[in-house]
């Protein structure tokens, strides 16, 4: 399959900076209590998905919410639909979410609402390390980062510390481990959002030095479950997937085409619960990571989280139903979020737009 022409390294490389130096977000409702590095059951929606952490046991949401892109905001920008995603996520049962330094205000935002949530406690947050130091084995750029993350979070301990984009594994994993160690995370992983990567995670898994890891995996990209999943479900690692709706060009190329009568068997009602509830039924999945600025949006993808999920038979029924539909095939040449170019205009896009500038 061809890869999308866009490189998440390459889009958030100029970010660093810019991320690190956002202020911490108060709010006179955040609460002052430290969480601690695990979460209980959920508790507000009991009929919610849920997986168990198999080196924990604890329970998590087989929804995740991911703030990449669509968290970020520039200063000053109202984040009322943004509030009401988190919102409606938490009220359906959600209890992941994922974010990172690098999301330009993503981090903030999501520190501010968690802080905002009576349950703060019962969230499972999973954030990230991107850091690289002055020489190789310094770490201390990656112990800043992780300063500023638990400030803007609003975490005295966090669930989950990934290395993001594997940047600088040899020193962030060993340096994670020892913040495990000392209580200040529940869990060590390593991410990726492409599969030419998924060689690297695969030889995480293999030697034990991970407790997580994150991937890509769509009802389109299957290269996951060749080697990864597998391993990942042998050696008892927890699975977080990213790029599920293929950054919305699953729903493009869908837009128009009725919704196929089987999925009532599986209780799906639209096509992002088709496709959400098709990564959730792969058994080595932990939580799927799906993001959104409109809550409405939300509102529907919280649904998958709900009912039934396909079996194997119908999995690869529904990977054939995919493939009739005129576009299918070659997603992995369309640019992210198609016809939705102006949107997230954020910390990310601005910097990209004035690196591209200082080149003209």
């Amino acid at each position: 399959m061809e890869k999308s022409k866009i490189n998440r390294r390459s889009f958030l490389g100029t970010m660093g900076a810019t991320a690190t130096g956002l202020a911490l977000a108060t709010n006179a409702t955040a609460q002052t209590q430290a969480t601690s590095a695990t979460s209980p059951t959920p508790q507000s929606n009991q009929n919610v998905v849920t997986r168990t952490l198999p080196r924990t046991g604890e329970k998590v949401t087989a929804l995740g919410l991911g703030t990449f892109l669509t968290f970020d905001l520039k200063p000053g920008d109202r984040r009322d639909a943004l509030r009401q995603v988190f919102e409606r996520y938490v009220a359906a049962g959600g209890r992941v979410v994922d974010t990172s330094p690098l999301y330009g205000s993503a981090e903030v935002s999501v520190g501010q609402f968690m802080g905002e949530f009576e349950g703060s406690s019962e969230m499972f947050l999973a954030n990230k390390v991107w850091s690289t130091g002055e020489y190789l084995g310094d770490e201390s750029h990656a112990v800043e980062s992780f300063r500023q993350s638990r400030m803007r979070t609003w975490r005295a301990a966090i669930n989950l510390m990934q290395c993001h984009s594997i940047t600088n594994a040899p020193v962030i994993v060993p340096l994670m481990k020892a913040w495990k160690k000392e209580g200040l995370i529940g869990h060590v992983g390593v991410t990726h959002h492409e599969s030419a990567a998924q060689d690297q995670l695969l030889t995480f898994v293999q030697r034990g030095d991970v407790d997580f890891i994150q991937t890509n995996y769509s009802i389109f990209n299957r290269d996951a479950e060749r080697r990864l999943l597998p391993a990942a479900a042998d050696k008892g690692v927890g699975v977080l997937i990213n790029l599920p709706l293929e950054k919305a060009r699953l729903m493009k190329v869908v837009e128009g085409q009725p919704l196929p009568g089987f999925a009532q068997e599986f209780g799906a009602n639209s096509w992002a619960q088709f496709f959400l509830k098709w990564v959730m039924a792969h058994p080595a999945v932990t939580s799927v990571l799906c993001g959104t600025s409109n809550p409405d949006h939300m509102s529907d993808n919280v649904q998958a989280m709900t009912g039934p999920l396909p079996d194997e038979r119908m999995r690869a029924r529904m990977v054939a139903h995919m493939e009739t539909i005129p576009g299918f095939g070659s997603i992995g040449t369309m640019p992210w979020y198609p016809g939705k170019e102006n949107m997230y205009s954020g910390l990310i896009r601005e910097a990209q737009a004035n690196a591209a500038q200082r080149l003209r």
